[in-house]
């Protein structure tokens, strides 16, 4: 066995110059992929293996979560990995990425034993990971966070800031992001932030590259363009082990995929053999069956009311209209979407009616038919608004204290005595929130660090959910959820709307939008271009509304 050393097998670039990977899109066996994009086959010709894991395990404090796991990547090839969450997929990639040294099992390198001391070692041996938590540093640009540790220096003493610029502004050309490698990353938008953290992997020499949940966060035309990347990538040799709960983007990208359940290995294989059901029962142990509302009452009262809402945001070079003449009707028990792409006006929508106080507001919202006061999400709580946030890390939990303080912490008020916490109070009701989720945890005591991402957010949503409020803002409801817990939410959400909850849901999953919403609200730049009824909704038709240049119902440019 040897430890990787300070040589990167098949040679390293130097600081600032990124991979290229926008040439002809040919596979690594230099055969060009399909016109249509669709990614080859694995077609039984012989294929090279680069890395090769066996008998991997691991436990935290006694207790396993990985089970004699082995897993093959080869060369040029996507590698799906799926499974629920808590199934061992981000400690699998983990021990392969070097951010878990102490395990079980063997990891060969082109046939070679090796051991990863840490996460350099991984990177040394070419192996790049895009973490489904961001691990930017907020204060720093966007170019500083893309090349942290790896700046291009004069003379080995001072950073080279306009090579380092130049450099990150042509990955990021490269990848189609529209970003200012000036920027700082604090003022970036979640999806926005996402595509960072791409660019920054993607800046690595990688013969090796794990994007766990890379999508999570992006727009439907960002994750088209991240396929592009992701073929050209595979195309040159690149071996790309791709997590992901999206069935449709295994079934457009992967080659091969693997499923896990409970720290096991399940299946392996090839996709041109395999089924979404047949997925969908190795993740889960079963079928599960497709749901829907059906039709939904439509003549509820009207509980929420907007009218010309508008938002004016400060920006580096002034201000910025994010929101232009806003006005819609929520009824309770309905549950109504807002689509658009990234940046279109979808969150701050919401973060308005909830007070979060980002800029100048404009407008009036009226709950219940009255005019309603909300300055901070204190005055929103009161009126009986919840916001599940879109960044569960950033805004959504304290990941340090435990499940049991997390949920109940939207509720203190409403628990305590004189001042003092009822802690009996807080255990049942966390323990009533943690069983209706199904989260998946040890005890109530356990730190929401530790939770796999999906049942974090599980926690995010019930610390909402305990406060009983009436009117729900879910803004990605289901980002980082297996398929079997999307289910759940979904059955969640529909039974809270048929309870006479106003649900308000924006979602960059197009089929989840047209399975959830009574009607849907399209937004593009900032304005309203159209609202479709569930029988008139389709992924064209919001696709359509949501372009730039769209009209709007008066017929104006929406842009």
């Amino acid at each position: 066995m040897r430890r990787v050393g300070s040589a990167r097998p098949g040679g390293q670039r130097g600081p600032g110059e990124p991979r290229p990977f926008d040439g002809e899109s040919t596979s690594s066996k230099g055969q060009p992929r399909a016109s249509d994009g669709q990614p080859r086959p694995c077609d039984g010709e012989p294929s090279t293996t680069i890395l090769r894991a066996d008998g991997l395990s691991k436990a935290f404090s006694s207790v396993a979560v990985l089970h004699e796991v082995g897993i093959e990547l080869r060369r040029g090839e996507v590698h799906a990995l799926m499974g629920e969450n808590g199934a061992g997929k981000s400690t699998l990639v983990k021990i392969l990425s070097g951010v878990h040294a102490e395990h079980g099992g063997t990891i060969r390198i082109d046939g070679v034993e090796t051991r990863f001391a840490n996460v350099r070692d991984a990177e040394r041996a070419g192996i790049a990971m895009i973490h489904q938590e961001l691990n930017l540093v907020p204060e720093l640009s966007v170019a500083e966070n893309i090349f942290l540790g790896r700046e291009p220096l004069i003379a080995g003493l001072v950073i080279d800031r306009r090579r380092m610029l130049t450099a990150a502004r042509d990955l990021l050309r490269r990848l189609g992001i529209g970003i200012e490698p000036e920027l700082r990353v604090s003022r970036l938008r979640v999806g926005e932030q996402q595509l960072v953290e791409i660019a920054k992997a993607l800046s690595l020499d990688a013969r090796m590259l794990i994007m766990d949940e890379p999508t999570s966060a992006l727009s439907t035309a960002e994750c088209r363009a991240l396929f592009k990347v992701v073929r050209q990538l595979a195309a040159s040799g690149v071996a790309i082990i791709y997590i992901t709960h999206r069935l449709d983007e295994v079934t457009e990208l992967a080659d091969r995929v693997t499923v896990l359940r409970d720290g096991r290995h399940v299946l392996t294989a090839r996709m041109a053999e395999t089924s979404r059901e047949a997925l969908i029962k190795a993740m889960v142990g079963r079928e599960l069956a497709e749901s829907g509302r059906g039709r939904a009452s439509s003549d509820g009262d009207v509980l929420l009311a907007v009218e010309g809402l508008s938002l004016d945001l400060p920006t580096p070079r002034g201000w910025r209209r994010a929101l232009r003449d806003v006005s819609f009707e929520l009824r309770r028990g309905e549950i109504l979407g807002i689509g658009g792409l990234l940046g279109a006006g979808r969150t701050e929508i919401l973060e308005s009616i909830f007070g979060v106080d980002r800029g100048l507001r404009g407008g009036r919202i009226l709950v219940d038919g009255v005019e309603a006061a909300i300055a901070s999400p204190a005055d929103a709580h009161r009126h009986g608004i919840a916001l599940i946030t879109e960044d569960r890390k950033g805004n959504g939990l304290h990941l340090a204290s435990s499940i049991r303080d997390n949920i109940t912490l939207a509720s203190l008020a409403q628990m305590s005595r004189f001042g003092l916490r009822a802690f009996e109070a807080e255990t049942s009701l966390a323990r009533r929130v943690v069983d209706a989720l199904g989260i998946r945890c040890a005890s109530l005591e356990q730190a929401v660090t530790s939770l796999s991402g999906g049942n974090q957010q599980k926690v995010a949503i019930g610390k909402w959910l305990a406060t009983k409020p009436r009117l729900l803002l879910l803004d990605e409801p289901t980002r980082g959820i297996d398929v079997g817990a999307k289910r759940d939410i979904y059955e969640l959400i529909f039974s809270l709307a048929g309870e006479g909850m106003g649900i308000l849901v924006v979602t960059s999953e197009l089929p989840e939008l047209l399975l959830l919403a009574d009607r849907i609200l399209v937004m593009c730049e900032g304005r309203m271009t159209g609202t479709l009824t569930r029988a008139a909704a389709t992924q064209e038709a919001v696709m359509r509304l949501a372009a730039p240049g769209a009209r709007n119902a008066s017929g104006r440019a929406a842009a």
